[in-house]
Formats: structure tokens, sequence, C-alpha cells
């Protein structure tokens, strides 16, 4: 199966409106708060120019970036994670 994982903060309105997407349709999904865990929060720069862009969401090899709900609910569509 493939993982998702939302990397953002408590405070981010975009990485809490990737939160509620997800658990409006019942993904499931493992949230990692960026301001609580310095690695992740690297993972994230490397990851955006040395950025720290939120949320940043994994889904299996493909990486999201701010995304809109139309383009997490076409990743997650395409990773058969939604019908």
């Amino acid at each position: 199966m493939t993982t998702i994982r939302v990397y953002g903060t408590d405070s981010c309105p975009m990485t809490k409106a990737s939160l509620l997407y997800l658990d409006s349709q019942a993904i499931p999904y493992e949230y990692i708060d960026i301001e609580e865990n310095a690695e992740a929060a690297e993972w994230v720069r490397a990851h955006n120019s040395g950025k720290e862009r939120k949320p940043t969401i994994e889904i299996g090899k493909q990486i999201l970036v701010e995304p809109s709900d139309e383009e997490l609910e076409q990743s997650v569509r395409r990773h058969g994670l939604l019908n």
C-alpha cells in the first residue's frame, strides 16, 4: 500500500486544509509536524530549494508542495487510494 506523509505545522492553514481533505475522504496518512521534528524540517527544505514550504506531501515516490485539494485528489486517485 502507498504511504502518505504530510509534513507541515499545526499553525499552517494550507496544512490544515490538506489534512481536512484527507480526513474527509478517510484516507490514512502520517502527519509530521516540522516544528517538532528537526530531521523532518530538513527533509522538507531539501525538497524545496532550502525553503520550508508547507505542506509538503509525500505520496509513494511523488512529492506535492502546497497542493490544492484538486491536485491532492488527482494524486491519491493515481495511487489507487481513492475510487
